[in-house]
């Protein structure tokens, strides 16, 4: 079986907060997509940052997150302020 570890950005940090919210496969992943799980991370690290769904986004398409398209960056960033928990917000 792949293993979430398998895909680009996507370390064992990573993996191990990926499989506490339910996602335990690439293809979960590739399913839920980079935002989703995202915001699944977040109920158990509030703090999950930029960074972190640009990884998800870069795994999910298969590139390091460098290489990411600016416009989907944007709308990540853009994701990510809206979906700030209310602390955060504060």
């Amino acid at each position: 079986m792949a293993k979430l570890t398998d895909l680009p950005n996507i370390g064992p940090h990573a993996e191990q907060q990926l499989a506490e919210v339910g996602v335990a496969t690439p293809d979960d992943l590739l399913t839920m997509g980079a935002e989703q799980a995202w915001l699944k991370v977040q109920t158990i690290d509030p703090g999950v940052c930029l960074h972190m769904l640009y990884a998800l986004e870069g795994a999910v398409q298969g590139i390091p997150k460098a290489h990411l398209d600016p416009a989907r960056k944007q709308e990540l960033k853009e994701f990510m302020n809206a979906h700030q928990p209310a602390a955060a917000a504060e």
